[in-house]
């Protein structure tokens, strides 16, 4: 890959910029100080630098500004949100940002079947109001929500707190408008549930994380709307035995909507710093934050299923909106509580449930011999065995630690059989250890498949592919 270099050897970005300003308009390409927003990732670990943040309003101008960055030899990030935890979406390498965010149409819902067409730059919190607003659902859900966009989570085929229910991104995704590596555009948003037409190039787009092309524009099915809710936080004195429960509430609970784990360490912060009351007299090891919905109420379902579980030291339900939310806080303030004494460094991973109990005593061990001064904190989607590791007290400088930490959990991972990404992509963070779930054979098929999207390499090429 080629670059246009002016006197000392430096690159001469000053024509390029140019061209781009002509595609997008002065206003929509940023230099300098004004940057800082799109070169940091979400948790601060991930730090670099862009010559510029452009920002197209259209997929024609996003084709334009793909063909004057191959032309120059200029490699590009594509953002939505930014809240990514793995490097994916940082310019890690001075790569040209393409901010997303100004793609954000929102079709109405077809009244005929339950399908939306949103561009890449609407937050998942706007598809989840235009469902709603047409009396349908969006299967996909986290935290993020409102910041999370449509491009993003296709690139990192997120799931959420809803994976138990309706599946991950790429099962809601009907559909892609997408721009290639050299400029092509291909578009194929008619929705067809069934369309045996060929390759499912929205599917081999889905989770490629901005490596293959760059999603405009997606076709998302929606699911049936339940307005009828009940929540319950169950405390458990061990792990195994919230994991024997899981088992059981999948399948003694049809209207099951989530399955939510922490621990008791992770209580406890979320409770102090937001001043949380404690949802039960007494501390306990474990909790599952179980949520039911159904068009009728599912109170009683989830009350009989609670009654056949073993060994539930506690149960606290909610049925009202403002009590259910109070739950929620518990599970869903992790996050921002962790952030708050961070940066924490995070790692996204999946375990078969049956082993999972035993994961979350063995991670923190491995943690504590890769970095004996760092603290481990564990929540996840038990329902799918989806676990956050983050981990505090690793100095984000200190680059050997980071990766020790990294190497200690990945390698356990998957040697019990798990996966090393579950959300958030491989991005930048775990590319020197995708080996531990993908063969020589299949990197090969990733690269070669690589090379003909993408001939110039330039689509985000320090993300995914080792």
């Amino acid at each position: 890959m080629g670059s246009r270099l002016g006197q000392n050897g430096e690159v001469d970005v000053g024509p390029f910029l140019d061209g781009l300003r002509r595609i997008v308009g002065d206003s929509h390409v940023l230099i300098g100080d004004v940057t800082a927003g799109y070169v940091v990732d979400w948790t601060g670990r991930f730090r670099g630098a862009t010559p510029a943040v452009v920002r197209p309003g259209s997929t024609a101008e996003v084709a334009a500004v793909v063909v004057a960055c191959a032309d120059a030899g200029m490699a590009i990030v594509p953002q939505g949100g930014n809240t990514g935890l793995v490097g994916g979406s940082v310019p890690l390498d001075r790569e040209v940002v393409l901010s997303l965010r100004r793609l954000v149409a929102v079709d109405p819902v077809d009244p005929g079947i339950n399908q939306v067409t949103a561009q890449a730059g609407v937050t998942i919190a706007a598809v989840q109001g235009e469902a709603a607003r047409a009396g349908w659902a969006y299967g996909v859900d986290w935290a993020a929500r409102d910041t999370a966009t449509v491009g993003g989570s296709i690139a990192t085929n997120a799931g959420g707190m809803r994976v138990l229910r309706h599946g991950d991104t790429r099962r809601q995704l009907l559909g892609v408008e997408a721009v290639l590596g050299d400029g092509s555009v291909i578009a194929h948003l008619g929705g067809l549930e069934k369309d045996n037409t060929g390759y499912d190039l929205a599917g081999l787009l889905c989770g490629s994380e901005g490596t293959l092309g760059i999603v405009t524009a997606a076709r998302l099915r929606l699911v049936p709307r339940h307005d009828e809710r009940v929540v319950a936080l169950l405390a458990f004195d061990d792990a195994v035995a919230a994991m024997v429960a899981t088992v059981s509430l999948r399948r003694r609970l049809a209207s099951v909507d989530a399955i939510e784990l922490f621990l008791h360490g992770g209580l406890e912060l979320v409770r102090t710093q937001f001043g949380l009351a404690r949802p039960f007299p007494t501390a306990h090891a474990c909790y599952l934050l179980v949520e039911a919905a159904d068009t009728d109420d599912p109170t009683d379902a989830l009350a009989a299923a609670v009654e056949a579980l073993d060994d539930v030291a506690d149960v606290a339900v909610a049925v009202g909106s403002d009590r259910r939310e109070e739950l929620w806080r518990y599970r869903e303030g992790h996050t921002e509580a962790l952030n708050r004494i961070g940066p924490p460094h995070k790692l996204d991973v999946t375990l078969p449930v049956p082993g999972l109990a035993v994961f979350l005593t063995e991670v923190s061990d491995v943690v504590a011999t890769a970095a004996p001064r760092a603290q481990t904190w564990l929540f996840g989607h038990a329902g799918d065995g989806n676990v956050h590791v983050n981990v505090t007290g690793i100095d984000p400088g200190d680059d050997r630690v980071g990766r020790a930490v990294d190497s200690a959990v990945l390698e356990l991972v998957a040697a019990r059989g798990g996966s090393i990404s579950a959300e958030h992509g491989i991005g930048t963070a775990k590319r020197p250890w995708l080996h531990l779930n993908r063969s020589a054979a299949e990197l090969h098929a990733m690269a070669a498949i690589k090379a003909a999207l993408d001939p110039e390499r330039i689509l985000n090429p320090r993300c995914l592919l080792p």
